[in-house]
């Protein structure tokens, strides 16, 4: 064995690290009360130290101690789970960027699985979704280069880049034959995570992109706005394709729509973690009938809403069964610049049910489809077609419906959204039962 300076250099560092902890990430009482039982593997330290030398020595080209370390660290949270990540420079500025709407890149939510980077979503209104990308599309190369062995910062670290820049992506999508090229031009990205529109004199629509700082404050300004708009009778609140984002503010969404009991549970290892978040006693709605609409793309936060709201019997769920994402994220400090991002608890909804890998079930499945016009056959004569038929007495007249330039946005909306189209459509036929 090579017992070089470094194995003499790093054996006390790591065995003190081991013995006390990183002065910045707080133990937990557990921890603090019981070192005993996690002994100091002295054997894997002397293996590590092994391994480093012979790489400091050995290796093509020289590397540095920081950039080896580095890539330890990296390797350590990357082999805990897809979502447990180093934050250093750009990806913990990035971190701040993401839950405040302001970011720099494509936009989109990925994750590592089978050495390729899969697309949990695109966000509207980026890069990624007007180039089409999908959820499940996976990305096999970028700029010709394959991403194979690469960790997930390395990836998102070559999507990045200044503004205007392109990147080839490959993308193999299930539905296609062959991987196939899409070029993306790099973007800052400003998201409004709350948009809303009116579909109908009843009906109304808010589609909530993302789970940010701002985002239940902006969710409850516009609810009131249709809240208290005339004939304001029911809601479709559309979560498809959102990746989440901040706890609290899944908690206060919830929180607007549920007026009591639990909204979500979250539990770790250390039972004195565990949390629970209950509703206070407002439904800004009044109990006004909510259909949510979720996919394969509404993760984590989402999942967090719409699990909430379907065990309280508050909303239908609508679409297809949603992406799986039933863990929290802790983002432990270690300095100005550095980070990591930890899971430390799985949630669950009132029910106790866990959703990590299984997802939230809709109660009413639709599939994505898109909508095909049909040639038009035959068309079957009338009363109104017969010579010498009477008049209508009540004074009812066929007259062409002028629609408003609102009226005809939410009218092309529908006509290309199939799930949303359904949602629309059930959800009227709840408003007609309501008011009998």
């Amino acid at each position: 064995m090579i017992m070089s300076r470094y194995f003499k250099t790093l054996l006390p560092a790591l065995t003190l690290v081991l013995l006390l902890g990183p002065p910045s990430l707080a133990q937990s009482p557990a921890e603090a009360d019981e070192p005993e039982k996690t002994p100091i593997p002295l054997e894997q330290i002397r293996t590590f130290a092994e391994i480093f030398a012979r790489i400091k020595l050995n290796y093509i080209e020289p590397v540095s101690d920081e950039k080896l370390l580095e890539y330890a660290i990296e390797g350590m949270l990357n082999g805990l789970d897809p979502h447990s990540v180093y934050l250093k420079g750009e990806r913990f500025d990035e971190l701040n960027e993401g839950t405040t709407g302001a970011f720099s890149g494509l936009g989109m939510e990925v994750i590592m699985e089978g050495g390729f980077l899969k697309v949990v979503t695109p966000i509207d209104d980026t890069p990624a979704a007007k180039a089409g990308i999908k959820t499940g599309d996976l990305i096999i190369r970028m700029d010709g280069k394959t991403v194979s062995g690469l960790s997930l910062n390395e990836t998102t670290e070559r999507m990045r880049g200044e503004s205007g820049t392109d990147i080839t992506l490959t993308i193999l999508r299930e539905s296609e034959p062959e991987p196939f090229d899409v070029v993306l031009t790099r973007a800052v990205v400003r998201l409004s995570s709350v948009k809303r529109q009116r579909l109908s004199d009843s009906i109304g629509y808010i589609r909530v992109t993302q789970f940010q700082i701002a985002t239940a404050e902006n969710l409850r300004k516009e609810l009131k706005q249709l809240r208290d708009s005339e004939g304001f009778e029911g809601l479709i609140l559309d979560l498809r394709n959102n990746p989440g984002g901040l706890l609290t503010s899944a908690v206060s969404i919830s929180d607007a729509f549920i007026d009591e009991g639990l909204i979500v549970a979250t539990k770790g290892r250390d039972s004195s973690n565990d949390q629970e978040y209950r509703a206070t006693p407002s439904d800004l709605l009044d109990g006004k009938p909510i259909i949510v609409l979720i996919n394969g793309g509404s993760a984590s936060a989402s999942e967090i809403v719409a699990g909430a709201l379907q065990d309280h019997k508050r909303a239908l769920i609508l679409g297809t069964d949603s992406f799986g994402k039933g863990s929290v994220q802790t983002v432990l400090t270690i300095d100005e610049k550095e980070a990591i991002k930890l899971t430390t608890a799985r949630y669950y909804t009132p029910s106790g049910n866990s959703i990590q890998a299984a997802g939230i079930t809709p109660d009413v499945i639709v599939e994505y489809r898109e909508f095909k016009e049909t040639e038009k056959g035959f068309e079957r004569i009338k009363e109104d077609d017969l010579p010498g038929r009477l008049d209508n007495d009540s004074g009812q007249q066929e007259k062409e419906e002028k629609l408003t330039e609102k009226q005809q946005e939410a009218k092309q909306l529908l006509a290309r959204d199939y799930q949303l189209n359904e949602a629309f459509n059930l959800l009227n036929g709840l408003v007609l039962f309501n008011r009998k």
